[in-house]
């Protein structure tokens, strides 16, 4: 990075090499959408170009995977101000309306309980399964343990299965 902040574009060219495809897991997992996801992905490195003060120190995989996450969710923010009142013209005739719409609530539900993990759970959470990072390689990202990695994310999943089960009761 502190040749990124000098504009020596090789290393610039390097973190993108080693991290697009970080980034463009996440925006895809998040977005369920491949030229949406492309676009953040572009989006994310470009800020990271013009911006590279932006990262002070730590981690870098891990600073980059929030700025994506949070990306992807004020994309996800701005869907839903702009979805309001509209129905999709792609919508199938053939009464997947339901499944459609419970799709969507099922989507924003997971997101919401996320959301009220601590970040120690939800960031090795985000990571494995939007990331489609291994156990192994958070550990190594995060300079965390292995087993305290599987307990975390463990941990996590319990509590998004019981936020998730309390939502449904409702």
């Amino acid at each position: 990075m502190e040749r990124v902040r000098e504009r020596d574009v090789a290393a610039f060219e390097e973190l993108y090499d080693s991290y697009h495809r970080l980034v463009y897991g996440i925006a895809l997992r998040m977005l369920s959408d491949a030229p949406a996801a492309e676009d953040l992905t572009q989006t994310v490195f470009i800020k990271l170009w013009s911006r590279p003060e932006t990262f002070v120190q730590g981690n870098f995989g891990a600073w980059l995977a929030r700025v994506a996450r949070n990306r992807a969710l004020d994309v996800l923010r701005g869907r839903a101000v702009r979805a309001e009142g509209e129905v999709p013209l792609d919508l199938a005739l053939e009464g997947s309306l339901d499944e459609t719409v419970f799709a969507r609530i099922d989507g924003e539900r997971v997101r919401t309980a996320l959301g009220t993990l601590p970040e120690e759970q939800r960031f090795p959470i985000e990571l494995g399964f939007f990331g489609g990072v291994t156990h192994e390689e958070i550990a190594r990202r995060t300079a965390t343990p292995l087993g305290t990695v599987k307990t975390r994310i463990r941990a996590g999943l319990r509590k998004l299965r019981a936020a998730l089960e309390t939502s449904v009761a409702r």
